[in-house]
């Protein structure tokens, strides 16, 4: 879709691969396509502050509104749901080496749940339960890690969506070393519904 017709955007947490791309946009919401107004930028607690350090860094000192001037900025608060243009998000704290938080989006009774970056976590797990779709992260690919853990592999992906019911698995967030192939079958191990790799252009109907 075209950047400029975004609703909204929500960050799971402030790790550089999860929100530094808000610059980029930024930048082509200035110069390019304008939205009639600022586009809705919502953070994890803290997030504003985090941001405000990147600004320092990239921006001029006297240019102090270099995303507040493109964004209307917020703090959500993950014990509260949010709503934003028919849906309702939920949140639920990951398992991650920062502050992180599962987002779960219910459209007129229709469930969406992305992991956000975590290891195996059985809140995350309930958090996604009879999700129609589970997005899931699989950062270790077909690889193991020792504790302490943030990340999960392709078959422990599947062991998550089979916990908590879902529909069908995406997984994403998977390293370039790692065929979709050989992810997909690892986490049908574990899963036995539809399971795909996310990639640029995927659309899938809930």
């Amino acid at each position: 879709m075209d950047y400029a017709e975004l609703d909204a955007i929500v960050v799971s947490h402030m790790h550089a691969d999860h929100f530094f791309d808000l610059v980029p946009l930024r930048y082509g919401l200035k110069y390019g396509a304008k939205p009639a107004e600022r586009m809705a930028l919502w953070l994890p607690p803290g997030g504003r502050a985090t941001l405000e350090e990147l600004r320092r860094v990239i921006g001029r000192d006297d240019d102090l509104d270099f995303f507040e001037a493109i964004f209307a900025i917020r703090e959500y608060d993950p014990a509260e749901p949010l709503d934003i243009g028919g849906m309702r998000l939920r949140f639920c704290a990951t398992r991650h080496y920062v502050d992180a938080f599962s987002i779960r989006a219910d459209y007129d009774g229709r469930i969406f749940t992305y992991s956000a970056d975590t290891a195996p976590s059985d809140a995350v797990a309930e958090h996604a339960r009879g999700s129609a779709l589970f997005l899931c992260e699989t950062s270790l690919g077909l690889r193991t890690e020792k504790e302490p853990r943030g990340h999960m592999s392709a078959s422990e992906a599947g062991e998550m969506a089979s916990r908590a019911g879902a529909g069908q698995l995406v997984l994403t967030h998977y390293p370039a070393a790692s065929t979709p192939e050989a992810l997909v079958a690892a986490a049908k191990r574990a899963f036995s519904g539809p399971v795909a790799c996310a990639v640029d252009g995927l659309e899938l109907v809930i």
